[in-house]
């Protein structure tokens, strides 16, 4: 295994992350999400969690079928969903319905008549629920120095929202779940599934509290420092998530106080001799309180400043090098939130953050943290999405502490036709590794694809993507992955 340690402070390669991100924000549009449509993309596989693993890629929203670039479960939703700023939706007495109704499965006419490619749905008594099945054929080619390997394979891949439907609070339930199998050559599978819930409760006219609450389950990269060398098959991550926060507004001041456990477990690795590795002593759990006060200089500008204080606590006391892994997380930032309606919205924040590990011979890692998301609409049937996201990584090498992961991405989409939509995708992430880990890390990943809606239940997608791992003294590692699929969506 390789293992992790006291981290340098970003500086150079900080400032080229930031320019790589500003570069991808005003890149000219070229593509859009298709309203309606369900997509699975082979190009660039969904991945769940960040995490440990720190692979950047995209996923498909299940309602809109929008590809939306994402860092991990935290931040999922956070790019194409309408409060992309992460601020909660404020209430008001001038309507006595705070929800907009879903309208009946029966009088949809009027509500589809503009866009005859949109998914009607199912409704389940007050809920509504969006299905999709996409069933594709994918090649992927990996190539580490001289060596290469292919694999063609099946995906099946099932997405589903379920919607509320109430005058007042709101239940919102997000499922995707990708099987693959291998139908020709070698190469590891990458199974993925995610179930995430969100209660919103209109608790009065300037309080609103959130439940949340979510499972996902991915396989870790080979290309993470923390991965087995050798593997034939890498550890299986699991990851359950819990929270709830309070936002209230006291004027032109806005105050929300949160809290959210996280429980991560790790499977055994399997060796190239087929025997296994138990990795159990890298299984934790964390608990992080977030706090964020914010001034309204006006309804779409709002500057916050936010602070964070967190606690893992790994099942093991020490693990089976002999180290105590268990840290206190303490975190800040300042911020802005920007909501300028369909055409700009977003929160992007930079700020400083520290683990303290318990045993006395890990350093602290400390970094220079930039996070946030982006929507831009620059005209009509034209969306660009891009965000940024800092990641302290625990390591598992014996007197090591870890890393800082930076990554950006960006995803541009354009409506070609009414029902044909073309997407443009790319990625970057630095791994800011020790020099006992060895050199800095540098992930770049492109990818494009197509989306043909023939008709309001039936969809063709096809994706090409490149993914390229470079570091000093070490081999190149590039990935290509082509795919095509059709979906049935209702």
């Amino acid at each position: 295994m390789d293992r992790g340690a006291r981290l340098p402070r970003p500086s150079r390669r900080l400032a080229g992350l930031l320019l790589a991100g500003t570069m991808l924000a005003t890149t000219p549009a070229l593509a859009q999400d298709a309203t309606g449509t369900d997509t699975t993309t082979f190009g660039e596989p969904l991945r769940t969690q960040t995490g440990t693993t720190g692979q950047t890629a995209t996923a498909t929203d299940a309602t809109t079928g929008a590809t939306t670039p994402i860092l991990s479960a935290d931040q999922q939703a956070a790019i194409a969903d309408e409060d992309v700023t992460g601020a909660i939706r404020r209430t008001g007495p001038e309507s006595e319905r705070l929800n907009l109704a879903e309208g009946s499965v029966d009088d949809l006419r009027s509500r589809t008549a503009d866009d005859p490619y949109e998914p009607t749905g199912i409704r389940l008594g007050t809920f509504v629920l969006k299905p999709s099945l996409t069933q594709g054929l994918g090649f992927e080619r990996n190539r580490s120095g001289n060596t290469s390997t292919n694999r063609t394979f099946s995906q099946t891949s099932i997405r589903g929202s379920l919607t509320s439907d109430w005058s007042r609070h709101q239940l919102t339930i997000d499922a995707e779940g990708i099987y693959q199998r291998n139908i020709s050559g070698t190469g590891e599978t990458e199974p993925q599934a995610r179930i995430d819930g969100d209660l919103r409760l209109d608790l009065s006219d300037d309080t609103i509290a959130n439940i949340t609450g979510g499972y996902a389950f991915e396989r870790e990269s080979s290309s993470d420092p923390n991965a087995v060398d050798g593997a034939s098959v890498q550890s299986g991550l699991q990851t359950l998530t819990g929270g709830a926060r309070v936002t209230r507004d006291f004027g032109l001041i806005r105050g929300t106080l949160g809290t959210q456990i996280q429980r991560r477990t790790y499977g055994s690795a399997t060796l190239g001799d087929g025997s296994k590795l138990d990795l159990s002593d890298r299984n934790y759990t964390e608990a992080t309180v977030t706090g964020r006060v914010g001034y309204e200089l006006s309804p779409a500008l709002i500057p916050y400043l936010e602070a964070s204080v967190g606690r893992s606590f790994y099942d093991d006391k020490r693990d089976s090098l002999g180290y105590e892994r268990s840290a206190t997380t303490l975190g800040g930032r300042a911020g802005v939130e920007v909501d300028l309606g369909e055409k700009l919205r977003g929160d992007l924040g930079v700020g400083y953050e520290q683990a303290s590990f318990d045993d006395n011979r890990l350093d602290a890692i400390r970094a220079l943290t930039v996070d946030g998301s982006v929507f831009w609409s620059p005209q009509r049937g034209t969306d660009l999405r891009l965000g940024l996201q800092t990641q302290i990584e625990p390591s598992t090498t014996g007197g090591q502490s870890g890393y800082v992961s930076y990554a950006a991405n960006a995803e541009l989409t354009h409506e070609l036709r009414d029902n044909l939509v073309a997407r443009l995708s790319g990625a970057y992430t630095w791994r800011n590794l020790p020099e006992a880990l060895g050199t800095d890390q540098n992930i770049y990943l492109v990818g494009t694809g197509l989306t043909w809606n023939i008709n309001r239940w039936l969809a063709m997608t096809g994706d090409v993507s490149y993914e390229l791992t470079r570091q000093a003294r070490a081999s190149d590692t590039g990935v290509t992955r082509a795919g095509i699929g059709l979906t049935l969506r209702r």
